[in-house]
Formats: C-alpha cells, sequence, structure tokens
C-alpha cells in the first residue's frame, strides 16, 4: 500500500467488500502475508462495531446486511494506536471525511475524540474521492485514503 503505518501497525483491521466496493479479498492476503493479525467487523444494530482476529478468509460467514463477518462466539478485540483499521465509504474528501451507509457504526466505533484511536485509512476507488463530503463533530476524519491510483494523506 504504500504506507510507512502498514508497517508499523501491530495489527490490520479490515472488512469484507460488498459487490459494489473495491474488492478486500487481495488486500487480506497481503496482509496475512505479512504475518500480521487481521481483524473484521461484527455489526450489531445501533451499537459500535466488535472486532475479532479472522485468519482465513473461509472463516467469515454472511451476518448483518449480507456482509461477510467473523462468526459471534470469538473474542472482541479492543484497538490501540499501533493498530491500522482499512474503513469502507461512498464519498471521500481529501480533508480526511468519509460518507458511509449512513449507520454510522465507523463513528460510533472510533470517535474523535479517543485518546487510544487506530490510524483509520479509507479504501475505495478514484471516482469515489469527492471535493467535499458533508460532516459533523462527531464524524471521524480518516488518516489517509488509498485508491487503486494513489495514497492520499489527510492528516
Amino acid at each position: 500500500m504504500g504506507l510507512e503505518c502498514v508497517a508499523n501497525a501491530a495489527r490490520i483491521a479490515m472488512y469484507a467488500a460488498l459487490p459494489d466496493e473495491m474488492p478486500t479479498r487481495a488486500l487480506f492476503d497481503a496482509v496475512v502475508s505479512l504475518g500480521r493479525p487481521v481483524l473484521f467487523p461484527r455489526t450489531q444494530t445501533n451499537r459500535p462495531l466488535e472486532f475479532s482476529v479472522v485468519d482465513r478468509w473461509e472463516e467469515l460467514c454472511v451476518g448483518t446486511y449480507g456482509v461477510l463477518e467473523p462468526q459471534g462466539s470469538r473474542r472482541i478485540e479492543t484497538f490501540g494506536t499501533r493498530d491500522l483499521v482499512v474503513v469502507p465509504g461512498v464519498a471521500f474528501d481529501d480533508s480526511g471525511n468519509r460518507l458511509g451507509r449512513g449507520k454510522a457504526y465507523y463513528d460510533r466505533t472510533f470517535p474523535p475524540d479517543s485518546a487510544t484511536s487506530p490510524v483509520l485509512i479509507g479504501y475505495g476507488y478514484e471516482f469515489q474521492v469527492v471535493d467535499h463530503v458533508p460532516h459533523a463533530a462527531h464524524d471521524r476524519r480518516l488518516d489517509a485514503i488509498v485508491t487503486e491510483h494513489t495514497v492520499r494523506h489527510c492528516r
């Protein structure tokens, strides 16, 4: 990915992409080949995301909203400043603002005022990067955005 924070990350969290999102399977395989623990989110209605370690893609099962996620019996992990989270989005801007799908799962999980927040990296197609994304005070800005063409550092 060309980001120093990837090399320094203790753990890397990501998501299983939906059909209209940039695929994440190759990214998962690359992170596993680095020997880093990989975490995936599990959703529960109106609650922060819960992340668990996944060793093989085949361990994921269809969960909420049709997204592949870890099974409910796995240990829930917490994040620190040495962790990195790959975040989906519908749109991103160069200031690090992100438009999600409207359920605020990532905003609830990674609030902007947390002292132990991980590095957040938006992951999407170049056409998803726009001039301005509406945002509010409770929205956590991204540290960088990775597309199929470039890496944008936002902070």
